[in-house]
């Protein structure tokens, strides 16, 4: 399994932006398509992932879509604890992403569990379920940490594409 990346966020997410379209255009070719899988959430992360499409953050003017299948899909964005009667769904959801692929946990209960750790009903985050690329912490996370999110999972993405490079953005390992 891979080892994600831990997001910490400084005071550039939303210079990011523009950083974003280049990598996604330079890496992809084309627009970057987002599919998103709730395993289990209170909607906080949900509502801050909706705020992505609104007016100020714009982020289709970035290149960035979500879809409804993950067929269509680069990168699945997870929120929520990974509940026990979801896991089949989302290996399947996984599994059926074309290649290459690429996963980000979107907040505390997709990372850790957050209050729900050690639940009966659920894991202690989705790395036990699916490789994650990058940790994007926050309870929810704002939305200028979903935009750097997405900017380091590009940034993981570009060695293994054809004709891919440096994206100009370097993520430290286990920063928190």
């Amino acid at each position: 399994m891979r080892e994600g990346v831990v997001l910490g966020v400084t005071g550039d997410e939303l210079r990011a932006a523009p950083r974003l379209r280049r990598a996604i255009n330079r890496t992809l070719g084309r627009s970057l398509h987002i599919r998103h899988l709730d395993t289990g959430s209170c909607n906080g992360c949900d509502w801050e992932i909706a705020a992505l499409l609104n007016p100020y953050h714009d982020v289709q003017r970035l290149g960035i879509d979500f879809v409804a299948s993950p067929r269509h899909a680069d990168l699945l964005l997870v929120t929520g604890i990974m509940t026990r009667n979801l896991e089949a769904a989302a290996r399947r959801t996984y599994e059926a992403m074309p290649e290459p692929r690429l996963v980000v946990a979107a907040g505390a209960c997709a990372i850790s569990g957050g209050v729900f750790a050690g639940s009966y009903a659920g894991r202690d985050g989705i790395a036990d379920v699916l490789p994650v690329d990058v940790f994007v912490p926050g309870c929810p996370p704002r939305p200028e940490a979903l935009i750097q999110g997405l900017l380091v999972a590009i940034g993981r993405l570009a060695p293994g594409l054809p004709g891919g490079g440096d994206v100009g953005f370097q993520a430290e390992e286990g920063h928190a």
